[in-house]
């Protein structure tokens, strides 16, 4: 899948289409997801909860 790069304020984003997070068992209105760089690709994953306590 490619998607273009949307300019927002002074940052890039892009869209995550619904399907996507629906497969990835994101909720955008919950769950946060973690960025990991490596070499020249740029990783998404749902990050994991962590405890309260």
């Amino acid at each position: 899948m490619n998607k273009t790069l949307t300019q927002i304020g002074n940052s890039w984003g892009i869209i995550i289409p619904k399907t996507l997070l629906n497969l990835m068992k994101i909720n955008p209105s919950k769950d946060e997801v973690e960025f990991e760089f490596i070499k020249d690709e740029i990783i998404i994953r749902k990050a994991k909860k962590q405890d309260k306590n």
